[in-house]
C-alpha cells in the first residue's frame, strides 16, 4: 500500500509544462497517470485523453488533457490518497487503485467523463461510463478519438461500442466479452485475423465461438 501526503501538481499545456502547486511529492501527469518521487502510477481500468490531447466542442477545440488532469488533480487535492498496486505495465508503471479522502479516483475520473472505462483490461467502470455517457457528461459532450488510438494512430483500436475481443490461439477462434475470465488478459493482433467485435451475433458470423467463462 502506497501512501501519499504531499501533492504537486503537474500540468501540462498544448505546447509547454506549468506547475499549479508548490510542495514537492506527488505530480500529476495527466488524467490516468501520477508519479510520486520518481515512481509513475497507472490509474487502473481508466484511459482518460492524452496531456495534449484536443478535443472537438461544439466544432472548436478543446483541451480535454488538459482538462482531465485538472480533474484529477482536485481529486487527489480534496484528502489522503492511498494506491494499492495491481500490476506493473510493459512500461513499467505500477498500475493501481488509488483513493483520495476515500474516494475511488479511478471511478471519479469516469464518472466526471474525464476518462473512459478501459475495457480492454477491466470492466470495473463500465457502469460508470455507461451513465457518464448518458449525461453527456465532460468529453461525452464532445467529439473524440480515443485515448488510444491519439497513442497509437497506425494501431487500430475498437469501434466506440465494439469492446467483444476475437482471439485466435490454441483453441481455435474464441471471442471474449467483458466481465469474463480472460477478457483483460486478451490482447488482439489484427495481424493474424483476430478482430474486434460489436456483438456476439458478429464475432459468430466471422467464425468464433463464445469463451466457456
Amino acid at each position: 500500500m502506497l501512501t501519499f501526503r504531499s501533492i504537486l501538481v503537474l500540468g501540462l499545456l498544448a505546447l509547454a509544462p506549468a506547475l499549479f502547486a508548490a510542495e514537492p511529492g506527488v505530480w500529476v501527469i495527466d488524467g490516468d497517470t501520477l508519479d510520486v518521487q520518481g515512481v509513475r502510477i497507472r490509474l487502473f481500468g481508466i484511459d482518460a485523453p492524452e496531456a495534449r490531447q484536443t478535443c472537438d466542442r461544439n466544432g472548436a477545440a478543446w483541451r480535454c488533457g488538459q482538462w482531465s488532469a485538472r480533474v484529477l488533480a482536485d481529486a487527489v487535492d480534496a484528502g489522503r490518497v492511498t494506491c494499492k498496486a495491481v500490476d506493473i505495465d510493459k512500461y513499467k508503471r505500477t498500475v493501481a487503485i488509488c483513493h483520495a479522502g476515500g474516494q475511488d479516483l479511478g471511478q471519479h475520473m469516469v464518472q466526471a467523463g474525464a476518462a473512459r472505462a478501459y475495457a480492454r483490461y477491466s470492466d470495473r467502470y463500465l457502469g460508470d461510463e455507461a451513465t457518464a455517457k448518458a449525461n453527456r457528461s465532460g468529453i461525452w459532450a464532445a467529439k473524440m478519438v480515443t485515448p488510444e488510438a491519439y497513442r497509437h494512430p497506425k494501431t487500430p483500436a475498437p469501434t466506440e461500442g465494439c469492446a467483444i475481443k476475437g482471439n485466435i490461439g490454441a483453441s481455435g477462434r474464441i471471442f471474449h466479452t467483458p466481465g469474463q475470465r480472460d477478457y483483460a488478459a486478451t490482447r488482439i493482433n489484427t495481424a493474424k485475423g483476430e478482430a474486434w467485435f460489436c456483438s456476439a451475433a458478429e464475432a459468430r458470423a466471422a467464425g468464433f465461438r463464445a469463451a466457456r467463462r
